[in-house]
């Protein structure tokens, strides 16, 4: 039996605290710089992630809303910028993809594909 293995977020045989933290890295620096590149892998793997937090943060309780966005997000600044500018952006939209893929080109070194995730 697998237990405790999930298919999707199979970054190289990481374990859960390491594939958490880089997900959380990959998301502060999403909502910092609006766009990152990164492997197609891990860019599919924080998408749910942001559309969530996107919704969470235009219901109507916000102090839920802040203390949600703290367990992902590890600096104010990434925190302000989703709250000031990336929220209010998609305030009427009540749906997720909030986000593109576009592929890049193939990493030389061990031929991963790269892409640009981006705000629509």
């Amino acid at each position: 039996m697998r237990h405790r293995v999930r298919k999707f977020l199979k970054f190289n045989n990481k374990d859960f605290q390491h594939r958490k933290a880089m997900e959380r890295n990959l998301l502060t620096s999403f909502f910092i710089h609006k766009s990152i590149k990164t492997t197609e892998k891990k860019a599919r793997a924080i998408v749910p992630m942001i559309d969530k937090l996107i919704n969470v943060v235009n219901t109507k309780d916000e102090m839920n809303a802040i203390r949600y966005a703290m367990m992902y997000l590890y600096t104010k600044q990434s925190s302000l910028e989703l709250f000031k500018n990336v929220a209010p952006k998609y305030k009427e939209k009540k749906t997720s993809w909030f986000t593109r893929i576009v592929p890049i080109k193939y990493r030389d070194g061990d031929n991963a594909k790269l892409v640009l995730l981006e705000l629509i």
